[in-house]
């Protein structure tokens, strides 16, 4: 008689050894395997319950494009369904209505007055918003580029901006030692200056005819024993470390307004052209993407030339011996950026710093950098701002100065292509409908 074993049995024998015995498993390694069961089971379902939305969760709410009307309400029945949910439009009252006029003048006054009054409340507000306009319209081609490089615009997005950012790190992070260093230098030093003047003899001969040191003594015991001169020191320290703290903040807040203008600049172009008429619609997208496209080709060309020249200006200085070579390369960056008189305020500020390792540097320093602005004139400049905006001279010139005399650094930098935009404006609308008549 044969014994059969049941192959499915733990006891059968394995396929490639039919006469060994396979031993059953342990019950610890079954209950360890149980228990990974279980686990893993217990996780797939907490990851299934967190990737489900709450019980009563709304997705959250986005503020739409409302659509665009497309005509007349008819006179008749509205079909329900096609009804809009606040009805149509109805008919305009006529402008030469005396309430009409009356009210419209009225209100038009009383908004003019608001806008002078938020204006003038918050100047310093509104230049945080042009500055990071400029800077986003500036921003904006770069995105643009990378986005034809398929890269994510909001990947392409905090590239600019980390990069923006980095500079900007970079800028204070090379001003501020150099500051406390210098201070540090001169504060250990201006004793030993006081007490070498205090020994010479034109300090002593002075002395003798007008009794200088007693005077001198005199005032100082004054001025310490005034609390008032005491306290206005104290309050100009707290005053510089406010306006610091003022401008740094400043800055975050100018970095933090590019970014969302950055993300949200192409839904605002959307709703500033749905504010014109319908029939002008096209027009006004024309221009305004025409304007926008000069302005971000001014700055990212101006930027380009201002590296070129502060590379140029930093090479130089190292190679004649110039102090802070790297700090003043930062301060001819930020002057190169205002145009027509920032390269050449650069320079005659780099050569009167030069001028402390002796003459024969800052006229080395002078002749290169100035020729190299020359070069710069003719050569990179029209090369690299072919694609910006182009100004006449006379007129460059007059708005760079108006801006400058109403907005400070910030005006001098958007005077240009301001001007080129109020140039663009005069030629396509009033030149224009001049030439029909």
């Amino acid at each position: 008689m044969t014994d059969k074993t049941d192959p499915s049995s733990p006891a059968a024998g394995n396929s490639g050894d039919p006469g060994r015995a396979v031993p059953a498993p342990a019950p610890q390694a079954m209950a360890a395997a149980r228990r990974r069961g279980g686990a893993a089971a217990a996780l797939g379902q907490v990851v299934r319950r967190l990737s489900q939305p709450l019980p009563g969760a709304q997705p959250r709410l986005r503020f739409e494009m409302p659509p665009e009307f497309g005509g007349p309400a008819p006179a008749t029945e509205f079909d329900g369904e096609d009804e809009p949910q606040f009805g149509h439009p109805g008919p305009r009252m006529s402008p030469q209505h005396p309430l009409y006029m009356g009210f419209m003048g009225t209100v038009g006054v009383g908004l003019a007055l608001l806008v002078y009054w938020i204006g003038s409340h918050t100047t310093q507000l509104l230049l945080w918003i042009v500055a990071a306009l400029f800077i986003a319209l500036g921003l904006e081609p770069v995105v643009g580029w990378l986005e034809n490089r398929k890269i994510p615009r909001p990947a392409g997005i905090l590239v600019s901006v980390a990069v923006l950012m980095g500079a900007v790190v970079g800028f204070f992070a090379t001003l501020i030692p150099t500051i406390v260093e210098q201070v540090s230098e001169i504060v250990r030093q201006a004793p030993d200056w006081v007490r070498n003047f205090m020994d010479s003899d034109f300090f002593r001969s002075v002395d003798d005819q007008f009794g200088v040191r007693d005077r001198i003594t005199e005032e100082l015991n004054k001025f310490v024993n005034d609390p008032a001169a005491m306290g206005g020191i104290f309050g100009g320290v707290v005053g510089f470390g406010s306006t610091l703290a003022n401008s740094l903040f400043g800055t975050l807040i100018v970095l933090v307004l590019s970014l969302y203008f950055l993300a949200a600049l192409p839904a605002m172009k959307k709703w500033g052209y749905r504010l014109a008429p319908r029939s002008r619609r096209k027009r006004v997208a024309a221009l305004s993407e025409e304007i926008t496209r000069s302005v971000g080709n001014y700055v990212i060309g101006q930027a380009c030339v201002a590296l070129l020249n502060a590379t140029f200006a930093f090479i130089v200085m190292s190679i004649v011996g110039v102090p802070f070579a790297l700090l003043l390369a930062f301060v001819v960056v930020l002057l190169a950026f205002i145009p027509l008189v920032g390269g050449m305020i650069a320079g005659i500020v780099v050569t009167l710093v030069s001028l402390t390792q002796g003459w024969q540097t800052a006229a080395v320093y002078a002749i290169c950098y100035f020729a190299y602005l020359q070069f710069e004139a003719y050569f990179i400049s029209p090369r690299i701002m072919q694609k910006a905006v182009a100004v006449p001279g006379a007129v460059a010139v007059i708005s760079v100065i108006a801006g400058g005399s109403l907005l400070g650094v910030l005006g001098a930098l958007i005077a240009i292509p301001t001007a080129a935009a109020v140039l663009l404006l005069l030629r396509e609308i009033y030149i224009a409908r001049q030439d029909q008549h």
